[in-house]
């Protein structure tokens, strides 16, 4: 049973220095009587125990230092979505600020510039912006073309019945709601003289 226990706690060790040490400590575990090897593990759970007590108490001390930490960011106003964006902006100085990023801006304005000039660039430049001309001008042709017709579309005899139609339907909606309003607001005014007359 003790062999099993001993193999349990001494397989795969982390490195080859922990498995020469691991042996070393074994060796001298199995050099030991019963009774030493059971006061050995005695003293192991003893202090396991108190270091775990110990974990547990730091961590209840952290939990409220944070808890403390949050509340005096929230006082001063210091949001976590700030706290985000400051180390964001911090961290994109970093890197502009770097050597790596600085010959990497150099290298691509480089080629840029090489690219810019080129033969092909240019003639591919000529045409888009031939193109997009052309474009514009198909679209503005489009454009006035709907334009006009709308325009004629306004002018014409049913879009001026329409339009008449329309009209007079919102006077009238309008001229009934006001009538509503009055009487509503007379019906109240008399409600409130007949209160008062009681």
């Amino acid at each position: 049973m003790e062999d099993l226990y001993n193999n349990a706690h001494l397989s795969e060790p982390a490195s080859p220095a922990a498995s020469v040490a691991s042996a070393e400590i074994a060796a001298e575990f199995a050099a030991l009587t019963v009774e030493e090897k059971e006061q050995r593990r005695a003293e192991w759970s003893q202090e396991l125990a108190r270091v775990e007590e110990e974990i547990n108490t730091l961590r209840t001390v952290l939990a409220s230092k944070t808890r403390h930490a949050s509340d005096l960011k929230r006082k001063l106003g210091i949001t976590v979505w700030k706290e985000l964006t400051d180390d964001v902006n911090q961290g994109v100085k970093n890197l502009k600020e770097s050597h790596v990023y600085q010959s990497m801006e150099q290298s691509v304005g480089s080629i840029s510039k090489a690219v810019h000039e080129a033969p092909l660039f240019q003639r591919t430049e000529s045409v888009l912006k031939t193109t997009g001309e052309k474009t514009a001008s198909v679209f503005g042709s489009i454009t006035s073309g709907i334009t006009s017709k709308f325009s004629q579309m306004k002018n014409s005899e049913s879009m001026r019945s329409i339009e008449a139609s329309v009209g007079s339907a919102y006077e009238n909606v309008k001229v009934s709601y006001e009538q509503n309003n009055f009487l509503c607001q007379s019906h109240a005014a008399l409600g409130r003289v007949a209160k008062w007359r009681n």
